[in-house]
């Protein structure tokens, strides 16, 4: 049997918990947050049909970090970008899934910049 991160499989069980509480309906979707040491990744997935409606990322291609300094002020750009996008599809309530993390530094500039982009949760 292999042996695992610690760390990894504590997320792993939180994330189970929340799952469990949080759930993205077609009204109201869920918003993802998954955070690697160098990028953050968000979706707006409902869970109801299970498909991603919405997805960016700070390694996406039209994702230009070149004059942000530090990973919180990108995730803050993912946010805004993010709500945008979820403007066009037509959604303006999410369900926010901090993904196991901790509500702090990245998590939280990244819904930050989505509430200042219009969504709400």
């Amino acid at each position: 049997m292999a042996k695992t991160n610690p760390k990894v499989t504590a997320r792993k069980k939180r994330v189970q918990r929340i799952r469990v509480k949080i759930f993205g309906t077609t009204e109201r979707p869920r918003m993802s947050v998954y955070r690697s040491n160098k990028h953050i990744y968000v979706q707006i997935i409902d869970d109801m049909q299970h498909k991603t409606l919405v997805a960016m990322s700070t390694e996406d291609k039209n994702f230009d970090c070149t004059e942000l300094n530090g990973k919180c002020e990108q995730a803050k750009r993912i946010g805004l970008l993010i709500a945008e996008k979820a403007k066009i599809a037509g959604i303006e309530k999410v369900v926010f899934d901090r993904g196991g993390y901790i509500y702090h530094g990245r998590v939280k500039a990244l819904s930050e910049g989505a509430r200042e982009g219009g969504l709400q949760f």
